[in-house]
């Protein structure tokens, strides 16, 4: 009996370094072709975009005192210089719809999104006297595409037309002195992971007035970024989410934004089943062993061999079978690949009832729900360890009235 789960011992070591290797192949494929595979999908997609608001300036010419060092004397000359000035931004009415669409690339999932974008700008002239004013709106994101984009001044004409520059499109138009304007911005694009909407461009306290954004989901599980305010209001739609941030008067440094739900990865998902498949394998052979001894049915360890084998059938499937369809489809395809396996060899060793009724239902428990476990995020670990109880208690009311010490007694 000793000689045996040695030999099984064996089988199950050289069972778990197949297994880890397996895991480290499969992390290998997924993050080494991460930064290529995400760096083709941002060419089509774009990357994470983070829209700021327009800008209205004027410039004027201005002079300053430089002091030069000329054969070893300071001498001080006026310089001229152009000063640009800001109007005071007096309010802000923006719309965003997101809408998430998912693209696999190998092994992992990206959550790229499309946004439609609408925002009404309110400057006021109050430098005293009419000015050709410049409007310069930044686009989020110098990698997306932006379709049907318009940059209108209501109940006005535009001096210069907008033009595109330095990542930015600029406009002039004719203020007239305490004259408040209203810029309207449009445009769809699209993105991935992340929408953002940066209230200040420098790590100064921003000041917002009148400030109400509203953005429009499509998916349910909405979530912020650490460094960015929370709604005030949120309302479930039919489909999603529409949550809104309003400000009469706002002092704040932070930035409003909202992550794209990530969809299971299949890659990690996979790799993470496999290096978890040594405890599976150990749960099934305890389970295997004690039946048997109970039952007396004689189990040679090349039997034990090849139901290791049948084990490890499901992880290699499923990690070559998650790339080319959906992690749940690929999970069902090696577990009925797996427990068609064992049942149909212990079929021949033992006889059906065994196969069918003990071997089938170990596995079921220690392969399938043990591994399904994984889908569930935050309740893996819980999972196991009820598992791993409830397989102590049945063990222990299976073998209470076994004598241990004529069964490793060694044999004549």
């Amino acid at each position: 009996m000793l000689k045996k789960i040695l030999a099984i011992a064996v089988i199950f070591i050289c069972t778990s370094i197949a297994w880890m290797i397996l895991g480290g192949t499969l992390f290998a494929r997924t993050y080494v072709a991460d930064s290529s595979l995400k760096n083709r999908v941002q060419r089509i997609w774009g990357g994470p975009q983070v829209q700021t608001a327009p800008r209205m300036n004027y410039t004027t010419e201005g002079t300053r005192q430089e002091e030069t060092q000329i054969d070893g004397k300071t001498v001080t000359r006026t310089v001229k210089h152009t000063v640009t000035h800001f109007l005071p931004l007096m309010g802000s009415d923006i719309k965003a719809g997101l809408r998430l669409e998912h693209r696999q690339k190998g092994l992992l999932w990206y959550a790229t999104y499309a946004v439609r974008f609408s925002g009404a700008y309110q400057f006021q002239n109050n430098t005293g006297q009419d000015r050709l004013l410049t409007v310069s709106f930044p686009f989020p994101s110098q990698t997306s595409i932006y379709d049907g984009f318009t940059m209108t001044v209501r109940n006005s004409g535009w001096v210069r037309k907008p033009e595109s520059a330095d990542g930015q499109i600029n406009g002039v138009v004719l203020v007239r002195a305490g004259e408040t304007v209203t810029v309207d911005v449009a445009y769809g694009s699209q993105g991935m992971d992340r929408w953002s909407y940066r209230l200040t461009t420098t790590d100064k306290v921003a000041e917002l007035r009148n400030f109400r954004l509203e953005i429009q989901t499509d998916f349910d599980a909405i979530d912020f970024p650490e460094d960015t305010i929370s709604p005030m209001r949120k309302e479930r739609t039919s489909d999603g989410w529409r949550l809104t941030w309003r400000y009469t008067n706002l002092l704040s440094g932070a930035n409003i934004g909202v992550h794209m739900p990530q969809k299971l990865q299949p890659g990690p998902l996979a790799a993470e089943i496999s290096f978890f498949a040594p405890v599976s394998l150990f749960f099934f052979f305890v389970v295997m062993l004690v039946i048997t001894l109970v039952r007396r049915i004689e189990l040679h360890p090349m039997h034990y061999f090849f139901l290791s084998s049948a084990f490890f059938a499901f992880h290699l499937l499923l990690a070559y079978l998650v790339d080319h369809v959906s992690i749940h489809l690929a999970f069902a395809a090696a577990s009925l690949v797996s427990v068609a396996l064992v049942v149909s060899y212990l079929r021949i060793v033992t006889g059906a009832r065994f196969a069918f009724v003990e071997a089938a239902t170990a596995q079921l428990v220690y392969l399938v729900l043990f591994s399904y476990a994984f889908f569930f995020r935050g309740f893996t670990g819980l999972a196991i360890t009820l598992g791993a109880i409830l397989t102590l208690f049945v063990l222990m009311q299976m073998t209470a009235r076994i004598r241990w010490n004529e069964v490793f007694a060694k044999r004549a």
